[in-house]
């Protein structure tokens, strides 16, 4: 069957459109294969049992690699996630789960206005310049894990890490960033209440 001369030219576009942002991910993915990620170093990690609860406060620090970095530059959003499980130790049978905690912060760049925006539920805040908006997304203080009442005179533990959720990601850039390590940004931490 032969196609009308517009439908074959549409379809060459957008093959060769297609093709070259392909080719720009691609490239944009696999330059950054020799620059390593520095690992995330937790400064700061307390637990504390307060009249409210169990609440954490933590600072964990890092250096965006360059192709992490230069996907945030092209408008690619990048998404910081803290999740925290909390545990009571039983003899008897498996450790009982009390809670299940999870914070997730979104960092995009915004060209126009040449500022970053990190976005944690529903409020948002402007930076200058990307040292203070990692900052913004690196930290929490008082973050509540378990209410008073689910804690008693039982040994708790806190399983907790932060990492660079690549998931949260658009689709295509998910495909070349499965198994480089200059993506992997990611610290764990356990540590028992006294």
């Amino acid at each position: 069957m032969l196609l009308p001369a517009w439908i074959r030219l549409l379809v060459g576009w957008v093959r060769g459109a297609a093709g070259a942002v392909l080719a720009a991910l691609v490239l944009t993915l696999g330059a950054g294969g020799a620059a390593q990620a520095e690992p995330v170093t937790l400064d700061s990690f307390e637990l504390a049992r307060t009249d409210d609860g169990l609440v954490l406060s933590f600072a964990a620090r890092f250096e965006l690699s360059k192709p992490i970095e230069e996907a945030l530059q092209k408008g690619v959003p990048l998404f910081f996630v803290a999740q925290a499980e909390v545990f009571r130790d039983r003899w008897y049978w498996t450790d009982k789960r009390l809670a299940n905690a999870t914070r997730t912060w979104r960092l995009a760049f915004q060209p126009l206005t040449r500022k970053y925006r990190v976005t944690y539920g529903g409020l948002s805040q402007h930076y200058d310049n990307l040292s203070d908006a990692l900052v913004a997304v690196s930290r929490s203080v008082n973050w509540k894990l378990v209410d008073a009442s689910q804690l008693d005179d039982g040994k708790v533990y806190v399983e907790f890490s932060y990492q660079l959720d690549t998931a949260q990601m658009p689709r295509p850039m998910q495909i070349g960033i499965g198994g480089q390590s200059d993506w992997s940004l990611k610290a764990e931490r356990v540590r028992r209440l006294n």
